[in-house]
Order: structure tokens, then C-alpha cells, then sequence
């Protein structure tokens, strides 16, 4: 193991390699990423991977906006080749008047800064997705740049591409400590040696608090249990993204013909409980057939656990610290896979002291203590 590194970035998800990729690519040459099991083990591997623009904050349809844009490039620019970025839309939807009125609210924001989303009639809807009950719909709105990105493919990309800069990777070693001296981190200390290092980056995913708590932080950030369940394959029925914000379910049919599909649970206590619970499954059922009732028939292969990185306002925490001055936090909070290239291209820009598309202020994490949360309406 090396000894010494201009920075330490600690998670090799998506946003963790995203940021030694580009950290690398800003001239940096002596660059460790370090992942306590394999790349994509945490939330990236067990995430639904869809990607979408349509928010309704100004701050989140830059950086969505923006982050499309560098999937779009990752897998020419780093060699590795199709990363799987499907762009077959995402059609939200509600049967609440007053969802629509959120959505359509957004939509005007959404189209001022160049996001192709429209609203659609019932009748469009049904166009776009046949076996779409639309019966009860009140909105339907659609952006045919949203779409889905295999998270596996992606994340390697940047590791290629970051490997190939000179980024060092180590896999299966774990964080265990950090040397400080007053407020400086000195060295990053693992299973299997210590690093000394200038500057070091949390790109932890929902282990960022175990980090934090290591250098005596509460970060706020804490694991939101998701569970998600594929479906056997059949003769392809619906391309895009189906999301409702009645239920808070996202539904898409993949490559293969299964369908993969997830809801988050209002109640979950945060905290680790990867078990799978038998009564998603149902719950699941009940909802989806209330907007796709072909799929009643349709076997379930499997169901798996993953976990969002969330915070109290759902948002990403970005930048430094008060209590140290090489500590910088790169985190997703939510919508991690969703944003990796961008959350990795602003750290790099922060740590570089280069401007961003944002303020990147706005994320520090000392808001969650002076109250300055960040709303963002389209959180279902």
C-alpha cells in the first residue's frame, strides 16, 4: 500500500469514484481511493439507477441537467465503452389535484432552464404507455432525456477512467482511524496501512456518519433502507420510467423484459436493517396494479435492500468542515448515483478553488444547525 497521497477519497461508489476520476483529470496526480469491499458494494450496487431532470428547484435541475451530460461522455472519454444509458423517459404521475399543480409548477422551471419535459394529456399518456391506467389521472408529465443507466457500467467507467490518470484504488480495505493533529487530518489509517495525505475526501455513502463520528462529527447524514424487486422477463410493454407521486413507486421495464420497481417507505426507523420484508412485496403489488394491472400476472424473481444517504432535508452536503481544514465531504443524499458526476466534478472544483454551476455554500453541512434546509418539492 502507498504511504503518502495528495488525497485520500474514502467510497468507491458511484460518486466516490466519479470524484478521484475527476480529481485526477484537474491535474492531481497522486490520488487514493480507498473502498472497504468491493466498487458498487453499497448503495450504487442495490440502487434503481434512473436518472431524472425533472425538480423542482432551480439548484436540483442544474446539477440533474448537468450530470446527464457527463454520463453521456464517461464511457468514450475513459475507454470503457456503453455504460447502458438509456434515455427513454420518465413519466411522473398523479390522480391528486394537488400533485399536479406541484408538478406543473415545476415544469415551468424545468423548461425556463432547458429541460425538454412537457405535460401530457390522458390521451398522450396512454399513447406513450398503452397499459397505463389512466382512468383517475389527473397529470401526467414526461422528459424524454430522463432515463435509466446500468450503475454497475457507470461506476467502472470512472474507475477506468480514474485508474488511468494515476488514481491508486484499493478494494476490500477498510477505514479504522484517522491521525490528527489539531485541526488537521494527517493520515488516514486502514486494515492494511496507514496513508499520509493532504486532504481527504468522505465519499461514503450511508457510511459517511461512521466516518464523521471516527473524527468526533455528526454529520446528519444517516441510511434510509429501500427495497427494490425485479420481475421475470416478458415481450417488451413500457419504455419509460413510470413514477407515481401518489405512491411514491418507480417502475421501469429493463434491458432483459423484467421489470424493476421500488417505493419508499414513509415510516422506515433510519438505521442498517438489510433484511428483505415479506409484506413490500405485496405492497408493492397493490400499488403498481393500480397504475400497470397487466403486470398481475407477472412473477417476481427476486427483492433486494439498498439504502439512500439522506439527510434532514433530503439534499447533498457538499465542501469542508469547520473542525478541519483537509476534511471535504462528498455526498449525494438521496439522489447519489443520480448526481455522482456532478457531485465528483464540483468536489474536485471545490478542493481546486474553481467555481461550480452552484453555490456550493448552500450545501455545507452546517446548515442542518442553523436551519438553512434546502426544500426541494418533487421528493416522493
Amino acid at each position: 500500500m502507498k504511504k503518502n497521497a495528495d488525497i485520500v477519497v474514502i467510497g468507491g461508489g458511484a460518486v466516490g469514484c466519479a470524484t478521484a476520476y475527476f480529481l485526477a483529470k484537474s491535474g492531481i496526480k497522486n490520488v487514493v481511493l480507498l473502498e472497504r469491499k468491493c466498487l458498487t458494494y453499497g448503495s450504487t450496487g442495490r440502487c434503481g439507477a434512473g436518472i431524472r431532470q425533472q425538480w423542482g428547484t432551480e439548484m436540483n435541475i442544474l446539477l440533474s441537467k448537468a450530470a446527464c451530460e457527463l454520463y453521456l461522455q464517461i464511457g468514450e472519454e475513459s475507454g470503457f465503452g456503453d455504460i447502458e444509458f438509456r434515455q427513454s423517459g420518465y413519466l411522473l404521475i398523479t390522480n391528486r389535484e394537488a400533485g399536479a399543480e406541484m408538478l406543473n409548477k415545476n415544469l415551468q422551471l424545468q423548461q425556463k432552464l432547458g429541460v425538454k419535459a412537457v405535460r401530457l394529456s390522458r390521451e398522450d399518456a396512454k399513447e406513450l404507455v398503452p397499459d397505463l391506467n389512466t382512468e383517475n389521472m389527473v397529470g401526467a408529465f414526461f422528459c424524454p432525456e430522463d432515463g435509466y443507466i446500468n450503475p454497475f457500467k457507470a461506476t467502472y467507467a470512472y474507475a477506468m477512467g480514474a485508474e488511468k490518470l494515476g488514481v491508486t484504488i484499493y478494494q476490500n480495505t477498510n477505514v479504522v482511524d484517522f491521525i490528527r493533529v489539531e485541526n488537521k487530518i494527517k493520515a488516514v489509517v486502514t486494515d492494511k496501512g496507514i496513508i499520509n495525505c493532504d486532504i481527504v475526501v468522505n465519499a461514503a455513502g450511508f457510511d459517511q456518519a461512521v466516518l464523521a463520528r471516527m473524527l468526533g462529527m455528526n454529520h446528519q447524514i444517516v441510511p434510509e433502507r429501500r427495497q427494490i424487486l425485479i420481475t421475470e422477463p416478458v415481450e417488451p410493454r413500457v419504455n419509460p420510467m413510470v413514477k407515481s407521486f401518489d405512491h411514491g413507486t418507480h417502475c421501469l421495464q429493463v434491458k432483459h423484459g423484467g421489470f424493476l420497481m421500488g417505493y419508499g417507505l414513509p415510516n422506515e426507523p433510519y438505521g442498517y436493517n438489510f433484511p428483505n420484508s415479506s409484506n413490500f412485496v405485496s405492497d408493492m403489488a397493490k400499488k403498481i396494479l393500480t397504475q400497470l394491472p397487466f403486470l398481475k400476472d407477472v412473477r417476481v424473481v427476486r427483492q433486494w435492500t439498498g439504502y439512500f444517504d439522506t439527510t434532514p432535508d433530503a439534499q447533498p452536503v457538499l465542501g469542508g468542515v469547520p473542525e478541519y481544514d483537509n476534511y471535504v465531504i462528498a455526498c449525494g443524499a438521496g439522489k447519489g448515483f443520480m448526481l455522482a458526476p456532478i457531485v465528483g466534478k464540483i468536489t474536485s472544483e471545490y478542493i481546486n478553488g474553481q467555481k461550480s454551476i452552484i453555490d456550493i455554500n448552500i450545501l455545507n453541512v452546517e446548515r442542518f444547525k442553523t436551519g438553512a434546509l434546502v426544500k426541494e418539492p418533487a421528493i416522493s
